[in-house]
């Protein structure tokens, strides 16, 4: 089985189906011992019937005590050595399931660090977790249909071929029977597919909205949007539910007929061998094996309408991991340099101008018209955004990630010291930490540590508050040094008082270098040299805070319902 530092190997990408296919394919010798285990277990439950047969007809029916007594004990000894089998089958299986598993989560998490930071802005977070939850346990388990899937197949020919010995007309229902089940099934399993698919696409849409709430529902309660919000997501998880209801009907019959199909073909052949029987076609030990053979049958005919279920679902989440797995991270294709001298950042787009040596501010009457500048002028997106006269995306991108960084407020922490989370590994001098610390007004921070910055801080700062994760987010900001800063709604999270003192020190700790926020606060937007008014995604209008207060009622209203916001969450 993988381990945690095996190489996974390159998946196939072409479509869900080829996915599973190269699931098997990488293991290979398991999967066919898997396989092969399954079928000699399935065959042997065959064997079964027809060592009773022969117990009933050389050892009962002619009186020959030693021939019973040879049969029984070969009965007993294929039981126990199948009873082996059957233990060493759910291991193999549960070997390929669990290699399956770990290969498609190794694969999905070296994806997503390849897309970096371009990850969030290519897929919904909530996509991502439907995929890491369900779709991958979805996939493993479809891998079910490698053992027993091949082992029914192969005991449902060769009961065909034993009941040939016994009576042609009984074999022939037999093969025929299991294409009709195929006939009565397979539109259901393609219905199947279809539901479970639109299924999955709002489970995820529904998850990500979760996410979204849980991360604005201070600014919906400050905008008083709360109410419509909450009947918006009732109403989508209203249609999830009965989607799911859906689901659960097409899987309800495909269950049921799994198991009543096999018992009405099994009814179907016992009749028809009792006749052949009373007519003295067959011997009763040749009927007693008909039944036994028929009663064996219906395991594998229900496994292969389980596999076949299995598989269903399996392919749904398979093209789903593909999809996740074709998004191409960002590729470098600029060979120009950066300008050599500071110079002013241009989104055409929006309008939007910042000029070296500055503090600008973006105030945007929807948070992800500011966002969407902020990922064209950090080069997240293709965009026509130019640096000085150079267009961004013939740039290197190396060197616009050295100069240029985007500082989003819900940026991962990795766990850590509080100091690495700051300074990462690099060795930084502990005045610049100091000096970081104190912009971003965490001190407090430090001093309510037990070992201050030498504390550990658990992964994502979960033994942190949300304003104390914020202003570390923006120590590292900070600490970088950039020449140009970025940063999404740095102060968000952070009380009026707190973030009145951010807004005075990151004005004066950046004073020369060029800074863009995004925010709405009038705490932070009076500290701004310049502020851009954004409307729709264009720039409505510029000038200072102050400037923008008298001569635009937009802006005006836009902030003062920021004000009445920090009020309430006082």
């Amino acid at each position: 089985m993988i381990d945690a530092y095996e190489d996974p190997g390159t998946p196939d990408c072409r479509g869900g189906w080829r996915y599973l296919w190269w699931l098997v394919m990488r293991q290979r010798m398991r999967s066919a011992m898997g396989a092969l285990i399954s079928s000699v277990w399935m065959v042997l439950l065959a064997a079964t019937p027809y060592l009773m047969s022969r117990a009933v007809d050389d050892g009962l029916a002619a009186g020959d005590y030693g021939a019973l007594v040879a049969w029984t004990a070969a009965l007993f000894t294929v039981g126990a050595f199948n009873a082996w089998l059957s233990i060493m089958r759910h291991r193999t299986m549960t070997r390929v399931r669990m290699d399956s598993n770990f290969r498609t989560v190794k694969v999905l998490i070296g994806h997503a660090v390849r897309l970096g930071a371009t990850l969030p802005r290519r897929i919904g977070a909530g996509e991502v977790v439907t995929i890491g939850v369900g779709d991958v346990q979805t996939i493993s388990q479809s891998m079910t249909v490698v053992g027993p899937g091949v082992g029914a197949v192969v005991a449902y020919l060769v009961v065909a071929g034993l009941l040939v010995s016994v009576s042609v007309p009984i074999a022939v229902v037999v093969l025929l029977g299991m294409p009709l089940i195929g006939v009565l099934v397979g539109p259901l399993l393609g219905r199947l597919q279809g539901t479970e698919t639109e299924y999955r696409e709002r489970q995820g849409v529904l998850t990500a909205r979760i996410a979204d709430l849980a991360g604005g529902l201070r600014v919906l309660n400050g905008l008083g949007g709360k109410g419509l919000v909450a009947d918006a997501f009732h109403r989508d998880s209203q249609r999830l539910r009965a989607q799911g209801y859906r689901v659960g009907a097409v899987t309800s019959w495909v269950q049921a007929l799994g198991v009543g199909l096999p018992t009405l073909f099994l009814a179907v052949v016992t009749w028809l061998a009792a006749r052949l029987a009373a007519q003295g076609a067959i011997t009763v030990g040749e009927l007693v094996s008909v039944y036994g053979y028929v009663a064996v049958l219906v395991g594998p005919v229900a496994f292969l309408i389980e596999c076949g279920y299995q598989v269903s679902r399996g392919v749904v989440a398979a093209r789903r991991v593909v999809r996740f797995l074709r998004l191409e991270p960002m590729t470098d294709t600029g060979t120009r340099d950066a300008p050599a001298e500071p110079a002013a950042l241009h989104d055409p787009e929006s309008g939007v101008r910042v000029p070296p040596g500055r503090l600008t501010a973006l105030a945007a009457a929807l948070p992800t018209d500011a966002t969407a500048v902020v990922d064209r002028l950090g080069r997240y997106v293709p965009s026509a955004a130019t640096w000085g006269e150079v267009p961004l995306s013939e740039i290197a991108l190396a060197q616009v990630r050295a100069r240029v960084l985007v500082a989003d407020h819900e940026a991962d922490l990795f766990a850590g010291t509080l100091r690495e989370l700051a300074a990462g590994h690099a060795d930084r001098d502990e005045t610049a930490i100091t000096q970081a610390v104190h912009t971003a007004v965490a001190e407090d921070i430090v001093r309510g540590l037990p070992d201050g910055l030498d504390t550990p801080i658990d992964a994502q700062g979960r033994n942190l508050s949300g304003g104390q994760r914020q202003r570390v987010r923006l120590v590292r900001a900070l600490l970088a040094d950039p020449e140009v800063l970025l940063a999404i709604e740095p102060t968000s999270a952070l009380d009026a008082h707190t973030e009145a003192r951010v807004a005075e020190r990151l004005h004066a700790a950046r004073q020369g270098s060029t800074t863009l926020v995004t925010t709405t606060s009038p705490l932070l937007l009076d500290q701004a040299d310049t502020v851009h008014y954004l409307v729709d995604g264009k720039v409505e209008a510029t000038g200072t805070h102050r400037e923008l207060l008298e001569g635009e009622p937009g802006y005006r209203t836009l902030v003062s319902r920021d004000e009445n916001a920090e009020e309430l969450a006082r």
